[in-house]
Formats: structure tokens, C-alpha cells, sequence
């Protein structure tokens, strides 16, 4: 699975793309690959796609508030009873997008696009929040089985 995060250089929000590698029985969607960007737009259309995109937004909103546990975060680093925790991050987008593949193939995926609501607006996104949108996305494809 080939997820990529870009985070924005003057604006504090990231996009994550996260192309679908292999068939989804569950949400009817079995042939992927496909050799236009049209014959894609079928697929992001369907019931099965929106189905899909359904089950990432709740998973995702889950996640934002609840992000999962990293080992290197300054908050996990010592004995806190203050409850704190980083700032949520807010969804922007979740849609459905065209990934390029190898060898002149498409195949849908999932466009998210990310942003922390209290940073500074024309700022960079800081090391760790970038760190924390990685392990969201990570924990995202794992709950929904798309690796």
C-alpha cells in the first residue's frame, strides 16, 4: 500500500492519497485496475465506492479524536493526569480521486485533506502533527482492511 502524505508548505493541512491495491468484495468494487482515468469515474460513482467513503469518514472522525498511540509523541512521553492531548485535527475533504499507477493504470483511492484549525494560518504544519497525520493514515488503512 502506497499512501502519500503532502503536506502544505504555507498553509497548516496535509493530503493524504490512498490508492486502492487490491479488490473489495464487501463494497463490490473487484476490478481496480483500470487503463483510463475515465473508466475510473464508473468506479468512484458506484454505490460500493460511496459505501467506502462512507465507512473512511467515520473512521476517520474516530481517529481525529481518538488519534492513535505513538511512541515517540512528546504527550506519551511521561505520566500526564492532566488528560492533555494534541489539538484535533479537522477533515477538510474525504472524496474519491484518480491514482496513477504503474505501467499507464489507474485505480480509485481516497483523497483526505487535513487541517489543524488552532495553528497559525500561512504556517507550516509542525513535525509532530505531521508525525500523528501519518500514523492516522496508517491506522485508517488498517481498520478498513485496505492493505
Amino acid at each position: 500500500m502506497s499512501i502519500r502524505i503532502i503536506a502544505d508548505v504555507n498553509q497548516p493541512s496535509a493530503t493524504i492519497e490512498i490508492p486502492l491495491d487490491k479488490p473489495l468484495p464487501d463494497y463490490d468494487l473487484d476490478q481496480l485496475e483500470q487503463p483510463t482515468p475515465r473508466d475510473v469515474d464508473s468506479i468512484l460513482v458506484s454505490q460500493g465506492f460511496r459505501d467506502l467513503v462512507d465507512d473512511a469518514r467515520g473512521v476517520l472522525m474516530d481517529l481525529l479524536v481518538h488519534p492513535p498511540f505513538q511512541a515517540g509523541a512528546p504527550e506519551n512521553s511521561k505520566l500526564d493526569f492532566t488528560h492533555s492531548k494534541p489539538p484535533a485535527l479537522e477533515l477538510v475533504q474525504l472524496t474519491g480521486a484518480i491514482c496513477p499507477g504503474d505501467d499507464e493504470v489507474y485505480r480509485p483511492g481516497l483523497w483526505i485533506v487535513l487541517s489543524d484549525p488552532h495553528a497559525k494560518t500561512k504556517t507550516a504544519m509542525p513535525p509532530a502533527t505531521q508525525d500523528r497525520i501519518h500514523c492516522i493514515a496508517g491506522e485508517l488503512v488498517k481498520r478498513l482492511q485496505l492493505e
